[in-house]
């Protein structure tokens, strides 16, 4: 009966038109950003840099670069802002509508409503982390030859690898980058479950992310950087770092998951004493 009720939420969250706002805005950026790297000079500087560290500009022009560069951008900014809209959205969004009221109608308590709302939410979230790395490669794989991946950020991240090794740590890079999109769609979802519109439960998940995402890039707060939320979500580019410090990835999806716990039954306190059927 869970699997059942579980393909109907679903059926509602894909059968609404802006559920694939995130998808084609990823699509429309990446092609954008892809089409500005490869036909521009933008390449120059990263060619300067790993020719300045002694490696060939030519074996890292690859489509596992340009995806990486791509995504590193995008997964900052546009994979919270797409979450936190399909959180708000899951309870919220049907209170407002009047739906929310006829469903509790029937017997079925608020905590299965939650919990198979925050799955649906959950699947869509893995689901949208997952095209953007597949959407960015395949874009990129017509344009460019196959090679290895360099990845870089200043003062943060300088990465060489082989073709294999880099397809390896690409993928497992997006597969962290589901449990980002799990973890501010679950916030966005908590906000959801008060008595406010679907709009208001987005602004306030995605304004608690960019003030941890501030504080925690103040300089003199270096010391502090693992008491912000937005620390422990960019475990991704962890493992583009080399040696891969799996102790640490380990501990900060420790504590995520400690956070979406949280996140829901702090909401299910809140929905619980809710009025919503009189």
């Amino acid at each position: 009966m869970f699997l059942h009720q579980l393909r109907n939420e679903l059926w509602k969250l894909y059968g609404k038109k802006r559920t694939y706002i995130g998808f084609g805005m990823f699509l429309m950026a990446q092609l954008v950003i892809l089409l500005v790297f490869r036909f521009s000079k933008a390449s120059s500087g990263m060619s300067d840099l790993l020719e300045t560290n002694g490696y060939n500009f030519r074996d890292f022009l690859s489509p596992l670069t340009a995806a990486a560069f791509t995504n590193l951008w995008l997964a900052y900014l546009l994979l919270p802002l797409y979450g936190t809209l399909v959180g708000g959205d899951l309870v919220a969004k049907e209170a407002e509508d009047g739906t929310l009221r006829m469903i509790l109608s029937r017997p079925i308590s608020r905590c299965r409503l939650l919990a198979l709302k925050w799955v649906a939410g959950a699947i869509f979230s893995i689901n949208l982390a997952l095209a953007l790395g597949a959407s960015g490669l395949i874009l990129a794989l017509p344009c460019l030859p196959w090679g290895g991946l360099f990845v870089f950020m200043p003062g943060e991240l300088f990465g060489v690898f082989s073709p294999k090794e880099g397809l390896f740590r690409y993928a497992a890079a997006h597969a962290l980058m589901a449990i980002k999109a799990v973890s501010v769609m679950g916030l966005s979802f908590f906000f959801g479950c008060f008595n406010v519109k679907p709009a208001a439960a987005t602004i306030l998940a995605l304004s608690l992310i960019f003030l941890s995402f501030i504080l925690m890039n103040i300089p003199w707060f270096a010391d502090l950087k693992p008491w912000f939320l937005t620390y422990h979500l960019n475990i991704w580019q962890r493992v583009y770092a080399e040696p891969i410090q799996w102790g640490k990835i380990t501990e900060s999806l420790s504590l995520l998951v400690g956070f979406n716990a949280t996140f829901f039954i702090a909401g299910y306190a809140v929905f619980s004493v809710r009025d919503i059927k009189s």
